[in-house]
């Protein structure tokens, strides 16, 4: 499901416009980055977390050439899944 197929249906599930439906997908995502950029995490019971993980610096290897470099430490977004929300396909 791409972007637009998930706008067409929230829009159908809320009955809403696919314009409200775009506004609130954008809302969300811009909420949810708003958040992790501060350095909290947003959860959502039932559904899941929203956080940021430290990645500790590393060693690496480029692949196409073989030479060794340097990998900064970094923040990742993360997602874990929430009980009832694993549950669902079981």
């Amino acid at each position: 499901m791409n972007k637009s197929e998930l706008i067409e249906a929230i829009a159908q599930k809320a009955e809403v416009t696919k314009q409200d439906a775009e506004k609130c997908m954008a809302a969300f995502s811009s909420v949810v980055t708003d958040t992790l950029s501060s350095g909290n995490k947003v959860q959502w019971a039932g559904f899941g977390t929203f956080e940021l993980r430290f990645r500790d610096a590393r060693k690496g290897v480029n692949p196409a050439t073989g030479e060794k470099i340097d990998i900064a430490a970094s923040n990742s977004p993360a997602f874990k899944a929430g009980k009832a929300f694993k549950d669902s396909f079981k």
